[in-house]
């Protein structure tokens, strides 16, 4: 099932959906308990797409692609336990919304990620239960700003500008997530590629490790981490983020002061 959080019209409060095909229909029941296929709103593009959740937290893991570790940093070793940083809620965008680049003349990368949306209360979980705790998958962009990132000893500043994380296009309930491909696009052109076979630590992994002491509740999402291959964004660039199975989240790039 793909869900799709939406407003039909401006000024409508925002609702979920369920899309079929290219057509939307209305979700009936609770996001958590197992939404059903209502009434039939229309086609995809007489919406707007919003971001398909609104996570209490957003859980980030750096670093979790082998050649992505080196990339930047040919010093860099690769991670003995995964590097856990956090993007504000107030950064999230949905798609075709545009980033807004707050330093235009700072190197601010893309950086392709799948997205995982917890379902249900979380804490202490087995690696072995840990897919029965997972709601789905969307796609996310993991906007940095280098100079500021680097510039301090934490992530989140350079990480965690206003529309610094676009996430959509939908949350798909029914995925295998063992070899999907990740890949992103910047004005059309290819700049990431890569199977999720290749993460360093696994997505069940990443649950156990987090909820050991931290609950994620409902509606949390955890960033998986980005591939090899990010690069800088500017003004008038479109970055599209492609998750296999998922869809692709679209989104342009303006500087902050210009939008």
């Amino acid at each position: 099932m793909k869900i799709i959080r939406y407003t039909a019209n401006d000024g409508d409060a925002p609702r979920f959906g369920i899309l079929q095909d290219d057509t939307v229909f209305e979700a009936e029941g609770e996001l958590f308990d197992g939404f059903t296929v209502g009434a039939e709103v229309g086609p995809v593009d007489g919406v707007t797409l919003l971001a398909p959740i609104e996570p209490g937290k957003v859980m980030a893991i750096g670093l979790n692609y082998v050649d992505h570790v080196t990339e930047l940093d040919k010093t860099r070793e690769l991670p003995t336990s995964p590097v856990v940083f956090m993007k504000p809620q107030s950064a999230i965008i949905g798609p075709d919304a545009a980033i807004e680049l707050v330093n235009p003349e700072n190197p601010t990368h893309y950086e392709a990620e799948l997205v995982v949306v917890i379902g249900k209360t979380a804490t202490n979980v087995a690696e072995a239960d840990a897919f029965d705790y997972i709601l789905g998958y969307t796609a996310g962009n993991d906007v940095s700003d280098r100079t500021v990132q680097h510039g301090g000893g934490q992530w989140i500043r350079g990480k965690g500008f206003d529309t610094y994380l676009p996430l959509g296009p939908v949350i798909e309930t029914d995925l295998d997530i063992s070899d999907i491909r990740v890949q992103s696009r910047l004005n059309g052109e290819a700049r990431q590629s890569e199977s999720t076979k290749s993460l360093i630590f696994s997505i069940p992994f990443l649950i156990s490790f987090l909820t050991n002491g931290m609950t994620l509740n409902p509606g949390d999402v955890i960033m998986t981490g980005t591939p090899h291959g990010v690069g800088p964004m500017k003004e008038g660039d479109v970055i599209e983020v492609e998750v296999e199975g998922v869809g692709i989240l679209r989104n342009p790039v303006k500087n902050r002061a210009s939008a």
